[in-house]
């Protein structure tokens, strides 16, 4: 009579390389320590599949469903759908942007930051009023002002670089900050929510260069019509 063989098992580990074989009772201790977790790859080779720990009926006791941690920001997806660039992105989707937001708190007059400081987050006004502004020669300059629903420092999730001009609160003002960092980890551990985010931002930035196009030309036009030169 043929014995059934016990199924062999291989850990992906946090060093990219596959662990193993091991035997069912190994990867029971692992789990039992905390060095397997819910989320762990594994390997089965009867079964010829790679899935996370928690998904494999003999390690999903041990391991239980994980309930995510709570966003820092303490909003639910509805209410982060009221910024402009996260509209589009469906209930999941803004679901896990939550983790990786982060609450500010801005008092009025005070400056989020200053005309080349290092661009390294884009900022939504959850509450509150801010403006971006440009001194010269002492005198401040107005450039855009933002309300509840928008963003500013897009492209800060894209390239490195300097800020174009100060951002000041006009009022107390409650914002959500997606740092760079974060942004790079989303692309790479969240590629169902990085393609959406990507082209949300992509096409705030098109819309921004195209109304900044069309206002260069209109002043050049004007312009031209106030010195007597035909357009």
């Amino acid at each position: 009579m043929e014995t059934q063989r016990a199924p062999a098992y291989y850990v992906w580990g946090p060093d990219h390389q596959a662990r193993g074989p091991a035997e069912l009772p190994a990867l029971v201790s692992d789990a039992r320590q905390g060095r397997l977790t819910a989320d762990t790859w594994v390997y089965r080779d009867d079964a010829r599949a790679w899935r996370r720990a928690a998904d494999w009926p003999e390690l999903k006791p041990l391991l239980g469903p994980r309930a995510p941690a709570a966003p820092a920001s303490g909003l639910t997806p509805e209410q982060l759908r009221r910024i402009k660039i996260f509209a589009e992105l469906d209930h999941a989707q803004l679901a896990t942007l939550l983790h990786y937001l982060e609450p500010v708190e801005a008092r009025q007059f005070s400056v989020l930051f200053r005309k080349g400081d290092p661009g390294d987050a884009m900022y939504s006004v959850l509450a509150g009023e801010v403006r971006a502004r440009e001194i010269t020669a002492g005198q401040e300059r107005t450039l855009f002002t933002l309300t509840a629903g928008d963003s500013f420092g897009e492209l800060a999730l894209l390239i490195e670089g300097e800020r174009a001009s100060d951002v000041v609160a006009n009022t107390d003002t409650r914002l959500l900050r997606l740092p760079a960092a974060a942004f790079a980890r989303i692309v790479q551990e969240e590629p169902s929510l990085a393609a959406p985010l990507l082209l949300a931002v992509a096409r705030t930035l098109a819309h921004r260069a195209r109304a900044l196009g069309e206002r260069l030309v209109a002043d050049l036009t004007l312009a031209q019509v106030a010195g007597g030169i035909s357009v």
